[in-house]
């Protein structure tokens, strides 16, 4: 005999109550374990600070005599000067678009070239030698070139930044699939899965944690070459700031730019660890403890 409607109403409600109960505890300590994620490291902070402060001592005291090298004081000052009159966010608003765009491009040619080399050995057959003759070659020399072609231009912080960038990705991903376990290959084909749809649900969750390593290899590299680039090819951006501040003969203002620098570095490797804490929490290797 069926229940009468009020009272399964009433289960209802009661088991949603019941589900939403269970829920919560573990919103809570997904939230706990995000907090901790990101809780300094008091060790090296503490010893930053001990050496600024050295740093200070030697600079008041005359110790250091060098005539261009600012005490940490008067560093902190001319960074706060550049925050207060949006200076120093305009040039980092530059650099952080150049570098997004040069590292989310990088990566998907890098990811993409590196599932084709590590899945296909038909690939690496016909790519695999061209691509080793094209990895030693640094980036700064193709800067000549682009600047024929691209003069002065964000077009060309992006060439330097992308070629530079790809590797990191392309070997960890074409390790990642290389290593995979030969079982999971076996699962693939007794579930009867076409290559696509073995590479897509097989073998880039295996080969993620690899994956994500070269991302974030490829993203300080592409900090760095946004930078070396601003100085050279683009009058734009952070790098272009501490030539321009070193050319007015403006230490403390240089130092603060190239601080920031460090710091904005520290950053993204930070956002980077903790996205992939979150969307890959079952794979101890890209915990990066």
């Amino acid at each position: 005999m069926p229940a009468p409607r009020a009272f399964s109403n009433e289960v209802g409600a009661g088991s949603r109550e019941g589900a939403a109960a269970e829920q919560k505890p573990k919103a809570f300590r997904r939230f706990c374990e995000t907090v901790k994620s990101f809780r300094p490291n008091l060790s090296g902070t503490l010893t930053i600070l001990a050496v600024a402060a050295l740093w200070e001592a030697a600079v008041r005291s005359g110790a250091i005599a060098f005539d261009y090298l600012p005490a940490p004081s008067a560093v902190f000052v001319a960074w706060v000067q550049l925050l207060l009159s949006g200076e120093m966010l305009v040039q980092t608003a530059h650099t952080l678009r150049a570098v997004l765009i040069g590292w989310v491009v990088a990566s998907a040619i890098g990811i993409g070239l590196g599932l084709v080399l590590g899945f296909s050995a038909l690939g690496r057959r016909y790519l695999l030698a061209s691509l080793e003759v094209l990895r030693p070659l640094p980036a700064v020399a193709f800067l000549p070139l682009a600047l024929l072609l691209f003069n002065f231009s964000l077009t060309t912080e992006l060439v330097l930044i992308i070629y530079a960038s790809i590797w990191p990705a392309l070997i960890n991903t074409m390790g990642g699939v290389m290593s995979v376990r030969a079982r999971l290959y076996d699962v693939a084909r007794t579930l009867r899965l076409s290559r696509a749809h073995t590479l897509i649900k097989v073998i880039m969750p295996a080969a993620a944690p690899a994956i994500v390593v070269g991302c974030r290899l490829s993203l300080g590299l592409t900090l760095v070459m946004a930078i070396i680039a601003e100085m050279l090819a683009n009058p734009h951006g952070l790098g272009y700031a501490v030539v321009s501040e070193l050319q007015a003969m403006q230490p403390q203002r240089m130092f603060a730019y190239v601080f920031f620098i460090g710091l904005l570095a520290i950053a993204l490797n930070g956002a980077l660890i903790g996205l992939s804490r979150r969307f890959l929490r079952g794979h101890a290797a890209a915990r990066h403890d």
